[in-house]
């Protein structure tokens, strides 16, 4: 079992009398995650579980007073609360809860839903709640030694494969295969059919596959709506949903001169390129690819993402192009400073300028990440 990095800021936020909520894409980890936290030998028979999926567990919290759930929680000092959107009343469920035992035990709730589960829990749970997203396994996860040699090496799968747990642990390329046909096929997008409305899966599927052949270039939501068959209102509807439940996320253009630059567009990436790549039922190695750098780029982007939310690097990340074709790949705005990347595939680079309006900007600094300096841009370093 790999060692999650959120373990040890979860266990850092215990007993301080708010609720505990973990959320991310089906697959990534989150039950195991919390079942490994709870079996520390400290909370030996001390914890109590529910799992929602069981329509039993999921009636016993659904609406019931406090009385009732102290008698149902009992002595135990941990509650876990599996796939917790699946409670109609769990907001108010888990406000009773925290308002009552406060620090003397520690409520954990975990939602592969996770717009149900935030949105249902938002006002009950104001100033009562600490939440941690959990992604795929991410590149500090995978090789905790820091070993580039490895990285190297396994960067030709991570870009086919992706990076889920269970499918890192398989053991031939076909078995990878299956098991991301599987989750692309239906189970990832389960919470979206079944609790959002999404009656059409054939319209999400079609919006997918045009977004995973787009990744790294500028999106129009009028493009996608001609391609796909359906109004913009919709695809930014399905957007913003496979945003919310960690399928793809987007980037937005940094702007701060709108007749220079161009700030109507989005670049999309998707946050697992397992999933993309079974979307587009291609497999192929990347040596035999014409994608690679749109690959690498998603990449790099979606472990830098997941490294700062670890880690608690505060930052906005955009891209920046302007008008007459000057552009970076990714812009992070951290505390009033402007870090441009620009990311590149191979290790024989052209040498690059830094574009000539970047250096316009104050407090600005420019950087080139290839897959040797990757390590040092998505994990921390050693001691």
């Amino acid at each position: 079992m790999f060692k999650r990095t959120a373990k040890n800021n979860i266990l850092s936020k215990f007993f301080r009398g708010k609720v505990i909520i973990i959320v991310g894409a089906r697959q990534t980890g989150k039950t195991t995650l919390a079942m490994d936290i709870i079996s520390a030998p400290e909370f030996k028979d001390k914890v109590k579980t529910f799992n929602c999926d069981n329509p039993t567990d999921r009636e016993m919290l659904n609406n019931k007073d406090i009385e009732f759930l102290k008698q149902l929680i009992g002595s135990a000092k941990v509650v876990l609360i599996d796939e917790g959107q699946k409670v109609e009343s769990i907001g108010q469920t888990l406000k009773l809860l925290a308002d009552y035992f406060k620090t003397k035990k520690q409520i954990i709730v975990t939602g592969s839903s996770s717009i149900n589960l935030l949105d249902n829990t938002q006002e009950a749970l104001t100033g009562r709640k600490h939440v941690y997203t959990l992604y795929s396994l991410s590149l500090e996860e995978e090789y905790p030694n820091k070993d580039i040699v490895s990285v190297l090496k396994g960067l030709n799968e991570f870009l086919v494969f992706g990076n889920y747990p269970e499918v890192v642990s398989q053991g031939s390329f076909d078995d990878k295969i299956d098991l991301l046909k599987e989750l692309a096929a239906s189970s990832l997008y389960k919470d979206i059919l079944e609790f959002q409305q999404v009656k059409n899966s054939s319209l999400l599927m079609n919006l997918l596959k045009a977004l995973a052949l787009q990744i790294g270039s500028e999106v129009s939501y009028n493009e996608l709506a001609n391609l796909v068959g359906i109004d913009k209102k919709t695809i930014e509807r399905y957007v913003d949903l496979l945003e919310k439940n960690h399928i793809i996320f987007r980037l937005s253009p940094y702007s701060k001169n709108r007749r220079r630059e161009i700030s109507h567009s989005r670049k999309i990436y998707f946050f697992d390129l397992g999933i993309r790549n079974a979307i587009i039922n291609n497999f192929n190695f990347i040596d035999s690819r014409s994608d690679v750098g749109a690959l690498w780029e998603n990449y790099v982007i979606v472990e830098r993402l997941k490294y700062r939310d670890y880690h608690s690097i505060y930052a906005n990340q955009y891209f920046w192009r302007t008008y007459d074709g000057s552009e970076i790949d990714l812009v992070e705005d951290r505390g009033g400073e402007l870090f441009g990347y620009e990311i590149k595939w191979g290790e024989k680079i052209k040498k690059v300028s830094i574009p000539a309006k970047w250096r316009e900007y104050k407090n600005s600094s420019y950087e080139i990440i290839t897959p040797k300096e990757i390590l040092k841009f998505t994990s921390r370093p050693k001691p």
